[in-house]
């Protein structure tokens, strides 16, 4: 029986249909080979799993039980394309064309038409929840690509691509917060990259659930046009009773995402060019503290996240507790001069 699969690599989608189920996964990168370049030795072919472990080559492909036009992600580099590794790779559009959301946000954050589609993802939008609520814990909502992994870079694994500290930030994070992963992309992707970088079996900490881009809603704006935001209005209309805006901030390397809530959004610096940073990048470990010291605030809407990086840890939080501290403070003074 003839198999019809889709594989995506280097943002294009090649169709195979020469294969048949007793054909084995090596022979599907011998024919990716041809179509790409990609030797098989450097093909990675993410969601080809036989019993939760990646697919061998000598498997047969109808062992895999693949459904007509099942679409695989791979990742490799051409051997003549492997000296472009040691050199910058392609620009992201979305990060160089980023905007100051301060620009816009006064005139889309509470237009009403925007508010109406919100509404209407609340209603349709249908999420599925992996691990309950919990009560008490505050959110943290957080993009994947150029965030927590660089989905450009080279590299023979997934791993090689992610954030450096990963696991250890979403560890710390899990203790005081509920986490949610929302990306620009299909569920299935989401999914696939949560897998490979051991995110959604990871012992430690638990994902609440996935947001793709069919959460998403486009906005008009004066200067900008037409553009995709996450709206995190959306999580508050359908988990009222966990969170809002005073107990959740969401992670992006675009600012423009956080167009209609822009008081809960952090910009993170984009992961990128991995094979160069992965080394020396502590962006996650840096945040992993900050997200530590906010957890003790009640209400976030106080704090401006463009300026995360100067929150003076435990003196931060005497601004935001002045009178209380300050009556406590007197008071003890006061009982000390007193006994003197």
């Amino acid at each position: 029986m003839s198999l019809s699969l889709i594989i995506k690599w280097g943002g294009q989608e090649y169709t195979i249909t020469s294969l048949s189920e007793e054909d084995t996964v090596l022979d599907l990168k011998q024919s990716l080979k041809g179509l790409t370049g990609v030797l098989p030795e450097r093909q990675k072919l993410l969601g080809l799993k036989m019993k939760g472990k990646p697919a061998d080559d000598d498997v047969k492909l109808g062992a895999l039980k693949l459904k007509p036009n099942t679409k695989i992600m791979m990742m490799g580099t051409r051997e003549e394309s492997l000296e472009d590794v040691l050199g910058p790779p392609p620009d992201n559009d979305d990060v160089v064309n980023d905007f100051d959301i301060e620009e816009e946000v006064v005139e889309v954050e509470n237009r009403e038409e925007n508010l109406l589609k919100i509404s209407r993802r609340v209603k349709e939008y249908k999420v599925e929840i992996l691990n309950p609520p919990r009560e008490g814990k505050k959110l943290l909502v957080l993009d994947v690509d150029y965030t927590l992994f660089d989905h450009r870079s080279c590299a023979e694994t997934g791993v090689e691509l992610m954030r450096p500290y990963l696991h250890e930030f979403l560890t710390s994070a899990y203790e005081d917060y509920d986490i949610v992963i929302w990306s620009a992309t299909n569920m299935k992707w989401i999914e696939a990259k949560m897998k490979e970088l051991g995110v959604s079996t990871n012992a430690n900490y638990k994902i609440t659930f996935m947001l793709d881009s069919a959460a998403m809603i486009t906005v008009h704006t004066p200067r900008r046009g037409l553009i995709d935001v996450k709206p995190l209005g959306v999580i508050w209309g359908k988990f009222s009773e966990y969170y809002s805006k005073k107990n959740t901030i969401m992670f992006d390397d675009i600012g423009r995402n956080f167009l209609m809530n822009p008081q809960n959004g952090l910009k993170i610096r984009p992961f990128m060019k991995a094979h160069l940073n992965r080394d020396k990048d502590k962006e996650l470990l840096k945040l992993t503290q900050y997200l530590k010291e906010i957890a003790k605030l009640d209400d976030f809407l106080e704090l401006n996240h463009k300026h995360w990086e100067s929150f003076p840890g435990r003196f931060g939080l005497l601004c935001y507790e002045t009178p209380r501290l300050l009556h406590q403070i007197l008071v003890t003074a006061y009982l000390h001069l007193w006994c003197i």
